[in-house]
């Protein structure tokens, strides 16, 4: 059975390469905040909004546990659920951990460029995004690094990349 958690900070690339890889094994994969939001038919923007961050991490923790039953599945974890709880413990004793490790500079590139699609980086200075992302990379870097592997998920930005990428992870796993 296959069961392999995706963890690290926004933009870090838990989609991109969690599809391929899932792709790759043919197996089924979850982004935990897209199946939030199809549970519940409403954004992640409005269920943190409408219930506050408490109540919607505790939510996140329920829908972890859900998702974490299945068999045979890659899971996209949202960037703050294993900063939550016992969500990385968790995690470790559910599956594969695998913390996708990136440099802020990317991280920053990445989000600059998407921060329409996230409200929390909207209205910031490029300077004030830098330290936002170095700051939360920080306060996260704790729980992160519980996860059982780490990954370098800075290589990222081409087809090609994301194959070799899915191929370095499928050695590192041993699957």
């Amino acid at each position: 059975m296959i069961r392999i958690f995706l963890t690290g900070y926004m933009g870090a690339g838990k989609t991109t390469l969690g599809k391929a890889f899932a792709r790759a094994l043919n197996v089924p994969f979850v982004d935990l905040d897209w199946y939030i939001e199809e549970r519940f038919h409403k954004s992640i923007r409005e269920l943190f909004t409408e219930r506050g961050e408490a109540s919607f991490r505790e939510l996140e923790r329920n829908m972890l546990h859900e998702v974490a039953e299945f068999e045979d599945v890659i899971v996209s974890t949202g960037g703050g659920t294993p900063c939550f709880f016992d969500n990385m413990e968790y995690m470790n004793g559910h599956g594969q951990t695998v913390f996708l490790d990136v440099h802020p500079d990317i991280l920053f590139r990445r989000l600059r460029i998407a921060t329409v699609q996230r409200p929390i980086l909207q209205g910031k200075t490029d300077e004030e995004l830098y330290a936002f992302i170095v700051d939360a990379l920080a306060k996260r870097a704790p729980y992160y690094t519980q996860a059982r592997y780490r990954f370098d998920g800075g290589h990222l930005e081409s087809h090609r990349q994301i194959a070799e990428s899915v191929q370095q992870l499928r050695k590192l796993l041993e699957v």
